[in-house]
């Protein structure tokens, strides 16, 4: 016996746009029902309750906005989700839509892979956890650091709804820059989070294209830093001396947001803040959404009970802010035994990390940041280093390393 296929119903006044996402989802095994009378389609959609709706904006009937409003206040609709498709790319029809209780928004025209991509993971509703680049200090190349890759911090998470978020703009960045170009997206609509910015968190921000690009829209975050804002951070590392390329050459619109530790919300998607202990102004992230959490947490130094810069009471504080999460992704730049010579260059040792994560009850554990001089056979033994401490004391905290270009689905 087949499972059911999922269901889709297509609301939209085009019958040429209806043919054409008709024929992608059927191709992709989805069951599809259509309305082109945006005031006869509530009756269907009572009848049939499909897992998944697409509305149109722009319908002369009854608008999508308004059919929005309606299914929400539906007994039998208001829990099916709901993607707008419009040619209208502006944001304030985006954040209308989500006001009113939309999954998704996709912007036409777009390519068939994106479309069908974004109607998925809406219906999965899934956050995509990618990194793109693993490493802290420097970027390192060689065939011994083939596996793990070696551009550093660049993150991203991808929900369901089409929010992307983007953690640091080491030269991982460039590496994402390339992948979201691929997808021929007609916009790309993103919030930059930086932890700090020292060079290897802010240096390839210069090289991610789409910031080139009229149409799209980027939202850069980070710590103050006393006069110097988030504006004058990015555009003092692109002056004339150097780089070639100024501020002004950004094409999409830009804009900045000073942050310190406090709590705020993009949709539905709730974002905390938290100072780390590292040099300069450097915060760590927490992640909410639809009962799960992500925890960014680097650059910071978990000084060891051994060490008179201990302090209990910013780790107390630490492992509240990232009690419970899915996923901790965190700096353990160094073994233990490499640890001893670094102490205060704002980097953890393996053991604290481990400590901290098993404290808090993370589920995941994922190592991060690490050292320019580790090749790929070090950091396995750092993984081989962290897993067996957790074995030792009981835990149930799973730990992994992830290598440039590694997706997890939370």
């Amino acid at each position: 016996m087949t499972d059911k296929p999922t269901t889709v119903f297509i609301v939209d006044d085009d019958q040429d746009a209806i043919d054409m996402e008709r024929l992608i989802l059927e191709s992709a095994g989805f069951a599809v029902a259509v309305a082109t009378s945006s005031r006869k389609a509530l009756a269907e959609l009572e009848q049939r309750r499909p897992d998944c709706i697409i509305l149109d904006i722009m319908m002369p009937e009854v608008d999508g906005m308004e059919l929005l409003r309606t299914i929400r206040r539906h007994e039998h609709l208001q829990h099916t989700k709901v993607v707008m498709v419009s040619g209208k790319p502006f944001e304030y029809d985006r954040h209308r839509a989500f006001e009113l209780g939309a999954d998704g928004f996709v912007v036409k025209p777009f390519q068939a892979d994106w479309f069908l991509a974004s109607i998925s993971k809406v219906i999965r509703d899934r956050i995509a956890l990618q990194y793109w680049g693993v490493r802290g200090t420097l970027p390192v190349s060689g065939a011994e650091v083939l596996r793990y890759g070696g551009e550093t911090s660049c993150v991203t998470l991808q929900f369901s709804g089409g929010n992307v978020f983007i953690f640091d703009a080491g030269t991982g960045i460039k590496r994402l820059s390339n992948h979201l170009l691929s997808t021929g997206q007609s916009r790309i609509d993103a919030k930059i989070l930086l932890s700090h910015p020292h060079w290897d968190h802010i240096n390839a921000l210069p090289f991610f294209a789409p910031l080139y690009q009229p149409g799209n829209a980027f939202e850069i975050m980070g710590g103050t830093h006393g006069e110097v804002t988030m504006e004058k951070l990015v555009s003092a590392q692109m002056d004339g001396v150097f780089f070639p390329i100024k501020v002004r050459e950004f094409a999409a619109h830009v804009s900045y947001r000073e942050l310190k530790e406090e709590a705020f919300s993009v949709d539905d998607i709730r974002v905390e803040t938290m100072l780390l202990s590292h040099p300069g102004y450097c915060l760590g992230y927490k992640v909410s959404y639809g009962g799960r959490a992500i925890c960014y947490v680097t650059d910071n130094e978990l000084f060891p009970r051994s060490t008179s810069f201990y302090n209990d009471s910013y780790r107390r504080r630490l492992v509240a802010f990232i009690q419970g999460a899915d996923v901790l992704i965190t700096d353990t730049t160094y073994t233990d035994d490499e640890y001893r010579s670094r102490i205060g260059w704002g980097h953890s040792p393996v053991s604290e990390v481990v400590e901290v994560a098993r404290l808090a009850g993370v589920k995941q554990l994922h190592l991060f940041h690490h050292d320019p001089d580790q090749d790929d056979a070090a950091i396995d033994a750092k993984l081989a280093s962290a897993r067996e401490l957790l074995v030792q004391a009981d835990s149930a905290v799973q730990c992994v390393a992830p290598a440039a270009g590694d997706l997890f689905e939370i």
